[in-house]
């Protein structure tokens, strides 16, 4: 180390020269705008990219083996005159556990509370055949994500951003899901009996 310093003290009055000294800033300057730009380019994710309990709903819901679809049918339904989603399509499929609820005509038993892990999916199509977006209900009462009644809501888009996080604990979408005529927050029996 002491070699060094001994070096260093020797060549330090040449590097003060102004020609030195301007390449030196040139030089620093171009590392500084690296540097900046690599800093920058490092941190560019979507800044409303699905994480936590958001990523956790995303994956669920993009797994669509095992569901049973509402009235045992996949195809699109048209927007009820009723629903809050700006999309004029939708489907909606239920998880094992969850299907438990459903008649044998595929619609929801009337009166019935979902048990715990029920998972619910609605896909909100922009067309006739784009998925937009999924509206999530997952029954996990001890959740610290959950509502009062046990739901953890999820509204992400298909492109995996957050449109409402599950953070919020569905206060968007609470209103509208306990009108009249809801079964444990479900619609469809009433817009698509």
């Amino acid at each position: 180390m002491s070699e060094f310093i001994v070096i260093f003290v020797s060549i330090y009055p040449y590097l003060r020269t102004p020609v030195l000294m301007n390449y030196m800033r040139f030089y620093i300057s171009i590392v500084a705008s690296i540097i900046f730009i690599a800093g920058i380019l490092g941190s560019c994710k979507k800044k409303d990219e699905a994480e936590g309990i958001d990523k956790q709903l995303l994956d669920m819901a993009q797994s669509s083996s095992g569901y049973t679809w509402y009235k045992n049918d996949a195809s699109l339904l048209d927007k009820s005159p009723g629903s809050g989603h700006n999309y004029p399509f939708l489907r909606t499929r239920f998880d094992q556990i969850a299907s438990t609820m459903l008649d044998s005509n595929g619609k929801i038993t009337d009166s019935i509370t979902f048990p715990e892990g029920s998972f619910i999916v609605k896909e909100l199509y922009s067309d006739g055949s784009t998925l937009a977006r999924y509206a999530i209900l997952y029954k996990q009462s001890n959740s610290s994500y959950a509502d009062a009644k046990g739901w953890i809501w999820g509204y992400i888009n298909a492109d995996g951003t957050v449109a409402v996080t599950a953070e919020e604990k569905g206060q968007q979408c609470i209103s509208c899901h306990s009108q009249d005529g809801n079964i444990d927050y479900m619609l469809m029996n009433k817009y698509f009996p």
